[in-house]
């Protein structure tokens, strides 16, 4: 019996029919002339180079632009967004491609502002432990400029992405359990509005009680708001001692629990991650590693080299507690690089379990107190969904993600996908979470936004609409205006 093919597992909403049309009709009779000028042969309208653009590593269909530019610079991209402004055009800033939540898609298409030739380092200071960057740069090229300074940025979503871009969904990681999100280490920002003016937030000072918050209200922002250009951070001295390690555990809630008690006696680990059964098959099968398939931490502690020997040895206590043990050390970086490589590529892992199928990363987070049950509830409900649903997450936070793996092409695994990943974010908003931890909102979770905030997302609306009064900015994410 041949099924019917699925219907696509979320569609763009737009005001009406004839708005999308006249939209349409605007962007066909634009005359690109004055961008050309600009930016010479770092314009493009070519199928090749709109088609990169318009395409996402998840489950999202393709949404290309209808061009693209390559700014050096925040007066090339005032310069664009103030062009766009003038004739009404839609503007998605792109930085390496790499957010699960459709954020880059050019849902209402519009002009494609790639940031990715904003490479500089535009200062460090090894004193005062902070940097300016230009959004096209990347963590790992931040990293590799920093190595001889001895200090570090710590922020790791896996992903080699630009520090715009995760500064612009409030990403996070594996070490944010120890050094903290986004949120915590951007200092400030230099932003270009929808009329193209160029602001300043924040700065240097550790600390101000100077009016707003607009640095914190960008964070997050995903685009919508205005692009981000420069990206002020915090640094960190880099660790004199680096101890990595996998525990293994006979229960998932025994697992959970030794997280809980260890964040709750405040060990200082430097990365928890928590994968399931399911999960060590994936990266077993795809990184050719060899972990017995049960419940699993791996774990990362920073500091002298007592100060790691102690936290090792408080965290094992705990984990015998709770069912661990099998304890496998990774001291030497080639050992170390080769279990977080794993650890990161668990999305193509999970593809590879099933070729030729689609993924849904889900990305909620809750208290830590909830944390255990919230895990336990949602692995009963993937069991009576009947796919395969492996759990991987940053369990030291409360933030796990479940990756669902489904065939596009089949309606009924399309629906029971789209209903176990509401069943998740229902389950964690019952116990005070959030929808998304890291991820962002995006194209897919502007209803789960309105059930987590309530009445507080007109008061954003309010905000996109003072900021971004025709509405160019990122269209159709976060939230509907």
């Amino acid at each position: 019996m041949v099924e019917q093919h699925a219907e696509p597992l979320y569609r763009i909403s737009s005001t009406t029919g004839e708005t999308q049309m006249a939209t349409a009709a605007k962007i066909q009779q634009t005359d690109w002339t004055a961008l050309r000028t600009i930016f010479g042969d770092r314009f493009s309208d070519s199928a090749a180079v709109r088609d990169h653009h318009g395409r996402a590593e998840t489950f999202y269909p393709a949404m290309p632009p209808d061009a693209v530019v390559y700014p050096l610079n925040t007066e090339e991209v005032a310069a664009a967004v103030s062009f766009c402004n003038e004739q009404g055009i839609a503007v998605t800033p792109y930085g390496t491609g790499t957010s699960l939540e459709g954020n880059f898609l050019a849902a209402r298409g519009g002009l494609c502002i790639d940031l990715s030739r904003m490479d500089q380092v535009l200062r460090v200071s090894t004193d005062d432990l902070d940097c300016t960057v230009q959004a096209g740069v990347t963590r790992k090229q931040l990293n590799t400029e920093l190595r001889d300074t001895g200090l570090f940025f710590p922020v790791d979503p896996g992903a080699d992405a630009s520090l715009g871009g995760m500064a612009s969904t409030r990403a996070s990681g594996t070490n944010a359990v120890r050094y903290g999100t986004m949120r915590q280490n951007v200092l400030g920002l230099t932003i270009v509005l929808a009329d193209g003016q160029v602001i300043r937030t924040g700065g240097r000072a550790r600390k101000s009680a100077a009016g707003y918050d607009l640095t914190g209200l960008f964070v997050g922002s995903e685009g919508t708001l205005g692009i981000i250009t420069e990206v002020t951070l915090r640094l960190y001295g880099q660790p004199e001692a680096i101890s990595a390690a996998v525990c293994e555990f006979e229960t998932l809630r025994g697992a959970v629990n030794a997280v809980i008690q260890t964040i709750q006696i405040g060990l200082p680990v430097a990365r928890i991650e928590l994968l399931d059964p399911l999960q060590i098959r994936a990266i077993n099968a795809y990184s050719r590693m060899n972990h017995r398939e049960c419940p699993t931490l791996f774990l990362e502690f920073h500091g002298t080299p007592a100060g790691v020997a102690e936290q090792a040895e408080s965290f094992g206590q705990v984990a015998t507690e709770n069912g661990g043990g099998n304890f496998h050390w990774a001291t030497n970086t080639e050992d170390r690089t080769a279990l977080w490589d794993a650890r990161h590529k668990v999305h193509y892992a999970n593809l590879a379990l099933r070729p030729g199928c689609k993924a849904i990363a889900t990305d909620v987070c809750v208290p830590i107190s909830r944390l255990c049950d919230c895990i336990e509830e949602t692995r009963r409900a993937i069991d009576d969904s009947g796919l395969t649903a492996p759990i991987v997450g940053h369990v030291g936070d409360g933030n796990f993600h479940v990756v669902l793996v489904f065939d596009p092409n089949s309606a009924d695994e399309t629906q029971r996908a789209k209903t176990l990943s509401e069943q998740i974010v229902a389950i964690a908003l019952a116990m005070e979470g959030s929808c998304t931890g890291e991820h962002g909102i995006g194209i897919g979770k502007k209803a789960h936004l309105v059930t987590e905030h309530g009445p507080a997302v007109e008061v954003m609306r309010q905000i996109k609409r003072a900021l971004d009064p025709a509405g160019i900015m990122n269209p159709a994410k976060v939230i509907d205006v």
